[in-house]
């Protein structure tokens, strides 16, 4: 039976809810929330600071440090086993690929930004989430950045080019299904990010990488509106009584 309508009644072209805020957790250098859909990102930052062992200190500039986790029962499937794997390592480092282009590490030589992620609940496209969650929270905590990430999948359900797979389409099982995690840069026209499970047709491809430009624009957008409520409130908290005293 052909993929015709998706089950959320969300168009093909459409993401989930979002909802982003930083500032979440009080002792971290900075921090962020990103949900997508029932997929929830926690991220937060600590440094820079300095790298030990010194052999891994570099002169010239610093390191970022990704560690991304998923909780185990935030997966819609099995079990997630707890501590590090290797599915776990490699979406770290991809994490880290993804955020370095516009992380300015230059001015932090011999030391190191952490980031960790956590994963509580998780319905697809949760290394897109932890992304955009650690992209807010590197902006919170003041590092100096080219601009904000914007990350989410796109791919094919049978014949269907969609952005933001939930779940049920990363399982379905009526016909092909190609799924996209990607990652983009506005202000660069560049993606950070591109990997693929599945297949997918050339022309397919191009369709949906034009859909993620758009739809990881957006994103920004909720990136920007979340930093900006936290800095706003700030400043208006710093300007004391309104008769002066």
């Amino acid at each position: 039976m052909p993929y015709t309508k998706r089950q959320d009644g969300r168009a093909f072209d459409e993401t989930r809810e979002i909802e982003a805020k930083v500032g979440v957790i009080k002792r971290a250098d900075g921090s962020a929330y990103f949900r997508i859909g029932k997929t929830v990102a926690y991220a937060a930052v600590y440094g820079p600071r300095d790298l030990y062992p010194k052999f891994l200190q570099n002169p010239t500039e610093g390191v970022l440090r990704c560690n991304y986790n998923m909780m185990p029962f935030s997966g819609s499937g099995e079990r997630v086993r707890p501590g590090a794997n290797r599915r776990a390592k490699e979406i770290s480092l991809v994490t880290e690929k993804a955020l370095t282009p516009v992380v300015d590490l230059k001015q932090f030589p011999n030391a190191v930004v952490d980031v960790f992620i956590e994963l509580p609940q998780t319905d697809a496209g949760s290394r897109c989430a932890g992304i955009c969650a650690a992209s807010m929270a590197l902006a919170d905590a003041g590092i100096t950045m080219k601009d904000l990430v914007g990350a989410v999948s796109v791919g094919r359900v049978d014949d269907k080019i969609v952005v933001d797979l939930d779940y049920s389409e990363e399982s379905y099982e009526g016909g092909p299904v190609a799924d996209i995690p990607t990652a983009y840069i506005p202000t660069m026209d560049k993606f950070s990010l591109l990997q693929m499970d599945g297949r997918i047709s050339k022309e397919q491809l191009t369709e949906a990488l034009e859909m993620a430009k758009k739809a990881c624009t957006r994103i920004v957008e909720e990136q920007r509106k979340a930093l900006k409520a936290k800095f706003d409130i700030d400043v208006s908290n710093e300007g004391g009584d309104s008769d002066g005293q």
